[in-house]
């Protein structure tokens, strides 16, 4: 079955705002506006075609974290992952609204 996820260390620029983000292995969206792309299939191995950009469009509490829910806007592609330390806490509570 192989290894599900892979520590992955790149920094980025983010395709909707512009803000360079730092990787530390375990980032997969931007921090300023929590934008992310549709690079993986599995955590980190870089291997989905699409590349199309994953909009934020919700999020949820659960075990006082907050899973930040995602969709392709290229190909519909959903996902969800925790939210980071450093992510714009403005951007998450605007996600509330959704």
């Amino acid at each position: 079955m192989g290894q599900k996820f892979k520590k992955t260390i790149e920094d980025f620029i983010c395709q909707h705002c512009g803000n360079l983000v730092k990787g530390t292995g375990y980032t997969d969206h931007c921090p300023k506006c929590l934008w992310s792309k549709h690079v993986d299939i599995y955590p980190g191995d870089r291997k989905s075609k699409c590349n199309g950009m994953m909009k934020p469009i919700g999020v949820e509490v659960k075990a006082n974290k907050y899973i930040i829910y995602y969709q392709c806007i290229k190909c519909g592609y959903k996902h969800r992952v925790k939210s980071s330390p450093d992510d714009d806490f403005n951007e998450i509570l605007k996600l509330t609204k959704n």
